[in-house]
């Protein structure tokens, strides 16, 4: 893995190249012409974590990357045109503020930062030895020095000083909604591109009046709620699944943030959520969800980088329209080739998440033939 080198002059020649081959993969589809969703050009990525690396007196963030001979080499950063300016200047600052401070600075080797376009900032101080109160005071003074969160972590040990979550605010069809992002999380890193799959999703589900459909969205692998609350407005009812805990807590919260009323979360996992569909699973978690009362018509998904399997494939092509979002353009091809028997293409996205990578993310809109 290399660390990616940010030259604005060049970004839009390397997004030509990401479309030209985003095209060139799904031509046997025959999808409609690619939209592609550019990403700023520098300073994009709200999330990033670094090594901290001691060498004498001298402390400074570093990544690593693998030369061409296969070895891992250190790479010395002072600065991150990748990373918000917030995360810049937080670099600078903590360096110089724990520098001469053992409490801060005494076996610390990783720093992870979480911002938002606002200038929110959570950073986590990860340490190979127990934090004690010595270490919690002057990670207090730290917070009001930088104006930041800050969560120590060491082996069996997590210490949030003051909170551990940040909310981004994000414009979606002219209305802002806001997102709790909460700390070793999964959230989408670049917020611009966020911004512009929810508006791209939500006006793909759309009704063609405009007004909200008179039946309902499942959504599988909901996570903090980001999809949810941007669609729900087009939809009588939502229900939305999730297995990890901690992502089904934060999209109660976001739910409540965003005074969004007709959705119901779910913790269990995509096949469980099939099985009580097909009337297979019992219990009370099934019974929550009132499955009676909907009329599903639409299915989000929104799968892991190894796509999906053909039994969900298979489950998922029940619904007349299907919105896929996928982070590996190689599974959401495998799966197209499945899901293209019963739905055609009808919207084709490509959202540049990741710039100066050939890390591709894309949307697709399938409508039952």
């Amino acid at each position: 893995m290399s660390v990616p080198v940010v030259d604005p002059d060049q970004y839009s020649a390397q997004l030509d190249v990401k479309r030209q081959r985003m095209t060139e993969q799904f031509a046997r589809f025959k999808a409609p012409p690619l939209e592609v969703f550019a990403s700023p050009a520098s300073h994009y990525r709200m999330r990033c974590e670094f090594r901290l690396w001691h060498e004498g007196d001298d402390l400074f963030h570093a990544m690593f990357e693998t030369g061409t001979d296969g070895v891992k080499q250190t790479v010395r950063m002072d600065q991150y045109d990748v990373a918000s300016r917030r995360i810049n200047t937080l670099m600078t600052q903590l360096v110089e503020a724990i520098r001469d401070v053992p409490a801060l600075r005494h076996r610390l080797f990783q720093v992870e930062y979480l911002t938002t376009r606002e200038g929110e900032a959570l950073m986590t101080l990860v340490y190979h030895r127990k934090l004690d109160d010595e270490w919690e005071q002057a990670a207090r003074e730290l917070e009001k020095t930088l104006d930041v969160a800050i969560i120590g972590r060491a082996r069996k040990q997590r210490r949030v000083l003051s909170r551990e979550s940040v909310t981004e605010h994000l414009e979606v069809a002219g209305k802002v909604l806001s997102y709790q992002q909460v700390e070793n999380s999964f959230t989408q890193p670049n917020a611009d591109i966020a911004e512009s799959m929810l508006n791209w999703a939500r006006a793909v589900t759309r009704s063609e009046d405009g007004q909200r459909r008179d039946t309902d969205l499942v959504e599988l692998y909901c996570g903090n709620g980001n999809f949810t609350i941007a669609l729900a407005d087009n939809f009588r009812r939502v229900v939305a699944t999730e297995i990890s805990r901690t992502s089904v807590a934060s999209a109660q919260h976001n739910l409540a943030l965003n005074d969004t009323d007709n959705v119901h979360v779910a913790r269990m996992s995509s096949e469980e959520f099939a099985q009580a569909l097909s009337g297979e699973k019992t219990g009370r978690r099934v019974s929550e969800m009132a499955l009676e009362r909907h009329d599903f018509s639409t299915v989000l998904v929104d799968p892991p980088r190894a796509g999906l399997d053909a039994d969900s494939c298979e489950q998922i092509a029940r619904f007349d329209d299907i919105v896929y979002i996928s982070c590996n353009p190689d599974t959401l091809a495998a799966n197209l080739e499945q899901l293209g028997q019963t739905h055609a293409i009808h919207r084709f996205a490509l959202f540049d998440q990741f710039p100066y990578t050939d890390h591709c993310e894309c949307g697709v809109l399938l409508r039952r033939r």
